[in-house]
């Protein structure tokens, strides 16, 4: 079985975002727990992830959305734990006029390929970054790279419910991922 971890941005995602919903509807899926979701703490929130990681069963998969995208190109660069794959919704840009004082510490991206396999996906109309904001980090990141129109910040505001076209994103990219091997590199398979 495959196990995930779900990160929201700041606030935690509430009962209607997709990320929630997932949760709720998926044993396999249990959220990271940061000390506050409203007021994220870089260290605090770095050290959540790291003991979610720890306490999953095999690599995980990790499923971030908006702050927690920028909390992992942080996060795998200073911890060598396997990860099998990403799935990084809402990539924030830090220079964006909505882009949150709190959200600062986790501003300065490191450069580089991610270490795992991962998958950006953003929208047309997304007030926390452009879709060029995105590409752009998914060329620096390594990563696969899927627009889906306009839904905003990818969010519960976005009315996507379920948001079922990202979970078919997600298994599908999940099903061409290789499990990490001994040194925590997972890759794509080729199609």
């Amino acid at each position: 079985m495959t196990h995930f971890i779900i990160l929201p941005g700041s606030g935690g995602s509430g009962p209607e975002h997709w990320q929630s919903r997932w949760e709720n509807a998926n044993p396999a899926m249990r959220r990271f727990q940061p000390s506050s979701w409203d007021l994220p703490d870089f260290t605090d929130w770095l050290a959540a992830l790291e003991t979610a990681v720890i306490q999953a069963p095999e690599p995980p998969v990790l499923v971030a959305h908006s702050l927690s995208c920028l909390l992992i190109a942080h996060w795998q660069k200073i911890s060598q734990r396997p990860v099998r794959a990403a799935l990084l919704a809402g990539v924030p840009d830090p220079k964006s006029a909505v882009f949150p004082g709190y959200g600062m510490p986790f501003a300065g991206i490191p450069v580089g390929r991610l270490r795992f396999a991962s998958l950006v996906v953003t929208s047309t109309n997304d007030p926390y970054g452009s879709p060029e904001y995105a590409e752009a980090r998914a060329k620096q990141w390594g990563s696969r790279f899927v627009v889906i129109g306009p839904a905003g910040h990818i969010n519960a505001e976005s009315g996507l419910g379920d948001w079922q076209q990202g979970l078919d994103l997600l298994n599908a990219f999940v099903s061409e991922v290789e499990a990490p091997d001994s040194d925590g590199t997972a890759v794509v398979r080729d199609r």
